[in-house]
């Protein structure tokens, strides 16, 4: 018929293909997320450092995840309806990912300088105190409860939520892409949606998961004198996972 879209078969049945390039799919989105570090350990390291509840953290983790799923969905989909190869959106796939990359590093320096600078503020120190009848004494402390309610005010609470969402938005998803053009050359709007949509709950579900069984795992170190320098090592994880993806390709 005239007019008619492409996309003219929206029937539901599931034939084994759909439901083996589902399975496919949901995989590789699992997979693609675990062998990305970037994928859970900004989180980890933000949410233990700023004593995020385990509802912001997951809350945090799932809207960052659906930036950046979502933005490749979208070119994905700009794509199809301009009937471009997938080859040509590898370049722009790549640049995203750098630009986010760069990102995350230079966050993860950042606020490990300033983690730095407050540890070393909160340096435990003493004064000599006279009495009198000339009675003197050593009196220990630090600064660290001073700093600790300043600490917002130096890096306001609202700001690292925004810049991980925007380095998740600018990172790429780059095995989705491929993916969703199979049912689009098959003309299936429902293969279309479920191949994304199974690709997009693992890929969420993964990122959950991992964010969470981190933190337990973290919750069970002991960091001692090392407390102080939480944010430090929080900024310098983020700073050498960002190295490794622009490094290694991770």
């Amino acid at each position: 018929m005239a007019g008619r879209s492409d996309f003219c078969t929206i029937s539901p049945a599931v034939t084994p293909d759909l439901q083996l390039l589902c399975l496919t799919a949901a995989s590789v989105g699992f997979l693609h997320t675990l062998a990305g570090p970037d994928h859970y350990v900004p989180f980890i390291a933000m949410a233990s450092s700023r004593d995020w509840s385990s509802r912001k953290t997951a809350l945090i983790t799932a809207l960052c995840g659906l930036g950046h799923v979502g933005s490749s969905v979208a070119i994905g989909l700009v794509g199809i309806a301009l009937g471009a190869a997938a080859g040509r959106f590898l370049p722009l796939e790549s640049r995203r990912g750098a630009a986010a990359a760069w990102l995350l590093l230079v966050f993860g320096l950042l606020y490990a300088a300033w983690g730095l600078r407050r540890a070393v503020a909160g340096k435990p120190h003493s004064h000599l105190h006279a009495h009198d009848g000339g009675v003197v004494h050593e009196h220990g402390h630090d600064h660290m409860v001073a700093a600790h309610c300043h600490a917002h005010e130096d890096v306001p609470a609202n700001i690292t939520p925004w810049v991980l969402f925007t380095v998740f938005v600018l990172g790429p998803c780059e095995p989705l892409v491929p993916i969703m053009l199979y049912p689009a050359a098959a003309k299936s709007m429902w293969g279309l949606v479920l191949v994304t949509g199974s690709f997009c709950a693992a890929t969420l579900l993964a990122m959950l998961a991992t964010v969470a069984l981190g933190l337990k795992g973290l919750s069970l170190v002991r960091l001692g004198r090392l407390e102080r320098y939480t944010h430090a090592l929080a900024g310098g994880s983020i700073f050498l996972c960002a190295a490794a993806i622009l490094l290694l390709g991770l």
